[in-house]
């Protein structure tokens, strides 16, 4: 799996490169050391997943997440940042973001969320996750039928999978489906709900209920 690293602080740009460089799967196409680079690298790199911090100079991560999202769905961001403020982890995730750890997170556990995120995986710090479900649970400001009206009822059971964090193959262990009709699904719910990823499909799922 190709990855960028964006950081505007050269020793922890050096420092995520060689602990990452030790997995034989993972290979560092580039660095940034600002939004707006991380942006322009995308088109000629060809990552599958971008590790982005947020406070930084020229662009901060969460412009440069929307703007990678927007241009680039297949393309995964996970936020990493030494930032637990309420309104920048929302931001982040709202921006397109698939996961937001911090820059403390061990190093077994940055290498399972990178793993996971390419393969379709949320990953929330449990020391933020509290604040996201709450600033997300008071945004349910739609009934839920607003959701399922546009849904399936296998759409529907698809989607609160989602809402819980698990993948495309656990979804498919769980529902007893194939990992090809899951990927289906994703792709019409993504669709319906006229999101480009399946975090900001949990997010809305989440504000209407449906957990």
């Amino acid at each position: 799996m190709k990855v960028i690293i964006c950081d505007d602080q050269a020793i922890v740009r050096d420092g995520l490169v060689m602990l990452l460089k030790l997995e034989p799967d993972i290979d560092i196409v580039g660095t940034a050391e600002d939004g707006a680079e991380a942006v322009d690298m995308v088109a000629d790199k060809g990552p599958d997943l971008i590790l982005m911090d947020l406070k930084m100079p020229i662009m901060n991560g969460v412009e440069a997440t929307r703007q990678i999202t927007m241009k680039y769905p297949e393309v995964k961001v996970l936020v990493l940042t030494t930032y637990a403020d309420d309104e920048w982890v929302f931001d982040a995730i709202q921006a397109g973001a698939s996961g937001y750890l911090l820059k403390d997170t061990p190093r077994e556990e940055l290498v399972k969320a990178v793993r996971g995120t390419v393969t379709g995986k949320t990953y929330v710090d449990p020391s933020i996750a509290g604040k996201v479900l709450e600033q997300v649970s008071s945004r349910q400001i739609q009934p839920a039928t607003l959701i399922t009206s546009k849904l399936t009822e296998r759409e529907v059971e698809v989607l609160r999978l989602i809402a819980k964090g698990l993948s495309n193959a656990e979804i498919a262990d769980r529902l007893f489906l194939s990992d090809g009709t899951v990927r289906n699904h994703v792709s019409a719910i993504l669709a319906k709900l006229g999101v480009s990823d399946r975090t900001q499909a949990a997010v809305i799922a989440i504000q209407h209920g449906l957990k």
